[in-house]
C-alpha cells in the first residue's frame, strides 16, 4: 500500500538530465518553496507514460497557477529520460530512480512488473501520483495497479486547489 495522506514524504535525491548534464534534485530542497507532485511511471517510451507526461507538459502551466513542482520519475537512465524527453516534447524534470529507492520509500514498487506477459523486472514503479504540501506531508496518494490506469487529476488538482 503506498503512503497515505498525513504521512511525512520520504526524503530523496535523484538524478536528473539537464541541458548543463546531470544534476541532483534533493526534495527537501523544494520543500517549503511550492508544493510538489510526484508521478511515478513504470517505463520512458511507453504509450500511456508518454501520454501522460505529454498531457501533463501541455497542462504545465495550470500545475503552476496551483503553485505546484511537478517531477517525473521513472527507473530508467537520466540519458534515457533525457532522450525521450526530447523526442516526445516531455517538458518537466525527469528524476532517474535507476536503483528504484525511491518507488520502494513510497511504497509503489511492483514485485513483478506485468506477470501476466513473464516479465520478471521487480521494482517497477507503479503508475502513482503524491502531492506534498510545503511541510512536506503528502496531501493525495493514489497508486494504480494496472499500469494503464491513470491517476484521477481532478482529484490531484482538486488537492492543490485546497492546499
Amino acid at each position: 500500500m503506498a503512503l497515505q495522506v498525513g504521512d511525512k514524504a520520504p526524503d530523496f535525491t535523484l538524478v536528473t538530465k539537464t541541458a548543463e548534464g546531470p544534476q541532483l534534485v534533493k526534495l527537501s530542497d523544494h520543500i517549503g518553496q511550492s508544493n510538489i507532485l510526484l508521478l511515478f511511471v513504470p517505463m520512458a517510451f511507453t504509450g500511456v507514460c508518454t501520454t501522460e507526461l505529454c498531457d501533463i507538459t501541455s497542462g504545465l502551466s495550470e500545475y503552476e497557477a496551483l503553485d505546484a513542482k511537478v517531477f517525473g520519475i521513472s527507473g530508467d537512465s537520466p540519458f534515457a529520460q533525457e532522450a525521450w524527453a526530447k523526442q516526445s516534447g516531455i517538458n518537466l524534470p525527469l528524476l532517474s530512480d535507476y536503483e528504484h529507492t525511491v518507488a520502494k520509500a513510497y511504497d509503489v514498487a511492483y514485485e513483478q512488473f506485468l506477470p501476466e506477459a513473464n516479465l520478471i523486472m521487480g521494482g517497477v514503479a507503479k503508475r502513482s501520483a503524491f502531492v506534498i504540501d510545503k511541510a512536506g506531508v503528502i496531501r493525495y496518494s493514489e497508486s494504480q495497479d494496472h499500469p494503464k490506469d491513470l491517476p484521477d487529476f481532478n482529484a490531484v488538482k482538486e488537492t492543490l486547489k485546497s492546499l
